[in-house]
């Protein structure tokens, strides 16, 4: 079977995952992408072996932020800065389908890889870039990271109870989530050409994916104005809450429409005195008595097991999943069966797992077919087969240190 973007040409220059994770989603869909690196350095990504008092360094000398952001490409290294360098980019591009970049403005014109300068040479190249907060207004051109996503976009006062000082989430979620959305516009960009013969920039920022994911609570913020509270555990509504059963393990339930499933869940939980409860007896007022209630559900999941609830509550159809840590994933069958996380044989670590490619189709397939590359690794190769340059061209590039 034929992958989806079998036959696409990539070419990326960029660092980081905001945007590199997106053209390592399209490789993962079968898209060929070829990675601009200038030599003897590289993506920035390649040497983050260390966040503060955290460890990603890995055998080989490699970095676990790059495996996950280069997974799928080819590594060329071309020093942008010189005027031959760049020539033999625009000579990638007229042969290139998609390019994606997350420099800033000022580093693109000094490297002359803008749109208006790449549409020319290709007019129906997709050029996607990616920016920490949009193109317009007063901060267009200003650097961020996920954080600067996480803290901007409110999704730091999404997480957390209330009462508690703005909370941050590890590693990568709002770059994971720009490095999706900038996947997903070059897909729709390209559909777009396959109908109109269009080729057109794209442009996604950081701080538009971040608050595109929290989507419902600033929806609500803006439509039903009012401030979306934070979850509180002991006085959140008990129907849509977790629980701690008597391993230590938790479980997660909801609930709805809470009228339908009240008397199966107190039957279930083998206390069926609680449905006609005057406490509990309407859902007003288990929203009213709902610290009572929590309570009460605190003492009742405490006596099993998380297995022997999630056998229970399976059998009368009750939705509920155990709350995994990371490290138990690879030990939940449901997981596992689905490919969500997938064996890989890494060339320093040998066999692994990694997250699965989450999507399935009938007729092709997806997956990560190889580890990042090293720096430079397919220069030659690429130079040679894709843009004809001969054997002692190459060796002069490399010897005019264009290479």
């Amino acid at each position: 079977m034929k992958q989806p973007l079998e036959g696409i040409q990539v070419l990326e220059c960029g660092m980081y995952h905001a945007g590199p994770g997106g053209s390592a989603i399209l490789g993962d869909l079968g898209a060929d992408v070829i990675k601009i690196e200038q030599p003897g350095v590289g993506d920035p990504i390649r040497s983050q072996t260390r966040i503060g008092k955290i460890s990603f360094g890995i055998n080989g000398g490699r970095s676990i932020f790059c495996e996950g952001s280069n997974r799928n490409k080819k590594s060329v290294t071309l020093d942008l800065k010189t005027e031959r360098g760049q020539a033999i980019v625009h000579n990638l591009v007229k042969k290139s389908d998609v390019f994606l970049t997350n420099l800033r403005m000022p580093a693109l014109k000094k490297m002359n890889i803008t749109y208006p300068i790449l549409s020319e040479i290709n007019p129906m190249l997709i050029y996607s870039s990616v920016s920490a907060f949009g193109q317009k207004g007063p901060d267009r051109n200003l650097g961020g990271f996920d954080l600067q996503g996480q803290a901007r976009s409110g999704f730091m006062y999404s997480i957390g109870e209330d009462g508690m000082p703005p909370m941050l989430s590890q590693f990568g979620v709002i770059d994971q989530a720009t490095a999706i959305m900038v996947s997903h516009q070059i897909i729709t960009a390209l559909f777009m050409r396959e109908r109109s013969g269009i080729g057109q920039e794209v442009h996604v920022s950081i701080l538009g994916s971040a608050m595109f994911l929290i989507y419902f609570n600033i929806l609500m913020e803006n439509m039903g104005n009012f401030n979306v509270p934070r979850h509180t555990r002991s006085t959140e509504y008990p129907l849509r809450n977790y629980y701690k059963c008597s391993d230590g393990r938790w479980l997660m339930i909801t609930l709805t429409p809470p009228d339908k499933y009240w008397g199966t869940l107190c039957r279930a939980l083998k206390h069926p005195e609680l449905e006609n409860d005057p406490r509990f007896n309407t859902n007003d007022k288990r929203y009213e008595n709902a610290e009572q209630l929590i309570t009460i559900f605190d003492e009742i999941f405490a006596t099993r097991l998380l297995d022997e609830w999630l056998s229970i509550f399976s059998s009368h159809d009750l939705f509920c999943s155990a709350i995994n840590s990371l490290s138990s994933l690879a030990d939940d069958p449901q997981v596992i069966e689905n490919e969500y996380l997938v064996d890989f044989e890494h060339p320093t670590l040998g066999k692994i797992k990694i997250p699965g490619y989450p999507v399935k189709f009938s007729e092709s397939w997806a997956k990560t077919k190889s580890a990042a590359p090293e720096l430079g690794e397919h220069t030659d190769e690429v130079l040679r087969e894709v843009c004809g340059y001969s054997e002692e061209e190459i060796i002069r590039f490399r010897g005019n240190g264009i290479i």
